[in-house]
Order: C-alpha cells, then structure tokens, then sequence
C-alpha cells in the first residue's frame, strides 16, 4: 500500500513540475467545392436549379440540398394559373443543375430545353410506362428503377446493377437502350 501511494504521489509531481507549452490553435477547415456549391451560405449544400414554364418567375433558384420541387416552384414565385402541377410531382429531390419545366395545362409533354435526342431511354427522366418498353423490364422492375432513381439519381447506367432482379445479362441487354 506504502508503495502504491508513493508512485502515485511521485506521478502527480511530475505532472505539476512539467513545463507548460503555449495553446495550439487547430485551424478550422473551409468549405470546399465539393461540400457545397458556389453561392451558398457558408457551410450549407445547395442545388441550383432552372425553373421554366408555367411560374411567375421562372430562372435560376438555389436551394438547401434535398429540397423538393415543390420548394423550386415556390423559390420561382409559385405557380401560374396556368400550371398544370398534377403532371408535376412536387415531392421528388431536386438535383443539382436540372431544368424543371413546369407545364401549361393542355400543353404537350416535352423534353427539357437541350435534352439529347438519341431515341434512349433517360433512367433519371423515364416514367414507368416507358421503362417497360424496354425488353426484359416488366412493371414490377419499372417500379424498382424509378425507386432507385427517387433514392439517388443515376450517375452511370452501370449503376443499373444496383437494382433487385437485374443481372448482368439483362444489364448487358440495356446497356445500349438507356442513358443517364
């Protein structure tokens, strides 16, 4: 017992008597371009998005990342009476750097300004029925794609394999159908 209360006193002076250095400053880290995009507040992600067709002020809008479309309708000064929002769906994700056309009512369905058209099937843009056109995609797998795409949108067809019931034959099948 005499010796444990000796080592522990002979720790606590030495740990009193050791000389003490300034404080270190730990710098803080800045935002890089790949945490946020530019013209955000420091700190918070933001997506930019192109707003057009039926709003009161269509443009460009920026918004916290995970924002809805609905958010980019109403950063765009809401809907006209002319909208046509049912052919809108206001709950999914935004993405940064899409054009989000809000359509007239009775006006056609279209591509957005600038989409490619290569007669491919756009796994970001496809609604369920045009999935299935596809050889090999039922409405069950159509279903699965498009859930896929509400979780993370596609960076790579590749990113296909991802969903339950595709395989590599199917995939290899695809391949030359569809596009990102």
């Amino acid at each position: 017992m005499l010796v444990l209360a000796l080592v522990a006193g002979g720790i606590v002076l030495r740990a009193a008597g050791a000389p003490r250095g300034e404080p270190v400053t730990i710098p803080v880290p800045a935002p890089d371009a790949t945490s946020r995009a530019a013209g955000g507040p420091a700190g918070e992600e933001v997506v930019v998005v192109h707003v057009v067709g039926a709003v009161a002020a269509p443009g460009v809008v920026r918004l916290t990342l995970g924002a809805r479309v609905a958010d980019a309708v109403a950063a765009a000064g809401g809907s006209t009476p002319e909208a046509d929002l049912g052919r809108v769906n206001l709950a999914r994700v935004l993405t940064d750097g899409e054009q989000l056309v809000v359509p007239a009512a009775g006006a056609p369905a279209s591509e957005p300004a600038g989409a490619p058209t290569d007669g491919l099937v756009d796994l970001n843009s496809a609604t369920e029925q045009e999935l299935q056109e596809l050889p090999g995609v039922g409405p069950v797998l159509a279903g699965r794609i498009v859930q896929r795409r509400t979780e993370r949108p596609y960076a790579a067809v590749d990113e296909l394999d991802e969903v339950a019931g595709i395989g590599p034959a199917l995939l290899a099948d695809l391949r030359p159908r569809v596009r990102v």
